[in-house]
């Protein structure tokens, strides 16, 4: 089972996901969505927590707000953790996470060190904790079949900027062409002025004339 949580702290609200117990740590570690980011008490055993990461927002930038209520049900939901004062959490996106066959139930690395950020938890604060649990939904999760589904859906919205830009493209070749003949087009006719007044070379009977 996976506990879901929405937090307010955001507009639109965002979902924060979590595994019921060590074994569903370990399906949500398998199955993480790439971009979602998964949360840790540093050092210390705790519940891993995930931020389903809304549209358009970086994990690098989240906003201060929401990595407090991700940080304060992490330290929530560890034994020693939540007993302690001023404890890190280390967060890092889905993909950075590494599962190799050796390690325990729940345990994990990351593929780069660098890409694992930290937050400072001073205290506890009931009101963001209590806040979030009102929020809580238990429900059974089908991994494999969610996987299948959100890569249609990315696939799908990869096709569609495609096609946006090849059409983007197309419309663009055909401004620049039609830009390009009217270049070709006043040129053609601009020359033809100025032969227009191009003054002819006079003849001898002209010239003698003139002196007249």
């Amino acid at each position: 089972m996976v506990l879901f949580f929405t937090s307010n702290a955001v507009n639109p609200p965002a979902v924060i996901y979590m595994g019921k117990d060590k074994h569903e740590n370990e399906d949500l570690i398998k199955y993480a969505w790439p971009q979602d980011v998964w949360f840790h008490v540093d050092k210390l055993s705790s519940a891993h927590v995930y931020l389903r990461m809304p549209d358009g927002m970086s994990w690098e930038a989240i906003p201060e707000t929401l990595l407090t209520d991700c940080a304060q049900l992490v330290k929530a939901n560890s034994i020693e953790g939540n007993k302690k004062d001023n404890i890190s959490i280390i967060y890092t996106p889905g993909d950075n996470l590494k599962k190799t066959g050796d390690m325990a139930i729940g345990q994990v690395s990351f593929h780069n060190d660098k890409r694992v950020k930290r937050v400072h938890v001073p205290k506890r604060e009931n009101p963001i904790v209590n806040r979030l649990n009102k929020t809580k939904v238990e429900r059974e999760v089908d991994h494999e079949n969610e996987r299948v589904e959100r890569i249609k859906k990315e696939n799908a919205a990869k096709r569609a900027i495609a096609a946006a830009k090849r059409k983007a493209d197309a419309e663009l070749a055909k401004v620049r062409e039609a830009e390009k003949a009217a270049r070709s087009y006043d040129n053609m006719f601009s020359g033809e002025d100025e032969d227009e007044y191009i003054q002819q070379p006079k003849s001898v009977q002209e010239m003698m004339d003139d002196f007249m």
